[in-house]
């Protein structure tokens, strides 16, 4: 069960989440733990992999405060993924901790999930930014975004 107010790394993760953030001189494409868990919980959502964490990082990085979500705008991600995952507006109440547990528990879940697909993809990487591109333009690929602008000129009559 997820620490109120507080989002946890698995510990096999935890070298992973270190590397992909640009921290103690580290040169990966990320500013902070918490955009790195932001990110890989987006694409577990994505591809619908939720992986429960098993043992947690103690260490670096040790859970990362709530409030650090807050202030960069992340808290919206984890309600998001909560309503998704369980489909009940209920999981929004703030003011039940069972509720906010379990949002919580589905956000750790579906980042440790993006962080496996992460794992693969960066296995045998130097540059994990430029890695993170090429899975970004593949995903983008996968969609089929044309990569031309859009064009506005149908809504004029």
């Amino acid at each position: 069960m997820a620490e109120t107010g507080r989002i946890r790394v698995a510990k096999d993760k935890a070298e992973l989440v270190k590397a992909l953030t640009s921290i103690e001189g580290a040169t990966g494409p990320f500013q902070t733990y918490a955009d790195v868990v932001v990110f890989a919980a987006s694409l577990g959502a994505k591809h619908k992999k939720r992986v429960p964490l098993g043992e947690i990082s103690k260490k670096e990085p040790s859970p990362i405060g709530q409030e650090v979500f807050v202030s960069r705008g992340y808290d919206l991600v984890i309600k998001l993924l909560g309503i998704t995952a369980t489909q009940d507006l209920k999981i929004l109440s703030s003011n039940e901790e069972k509720s906010e547990n379990e949002r919580l528990r589905i956000f750790e879940e579906f980042a440790n999930g993006g962080l496996e697909i992460l794992q693969n993809e960066l296995r045998g990487a130097v540059d994990y930014s430029e890695r993170v591109l090429l899975v970004l333009s593949s995903e983008k690929l996968e969609q089929g975004s044309p990569d031309e602008e859009f064009d506005l000129s149908r809504f004029i009559s």
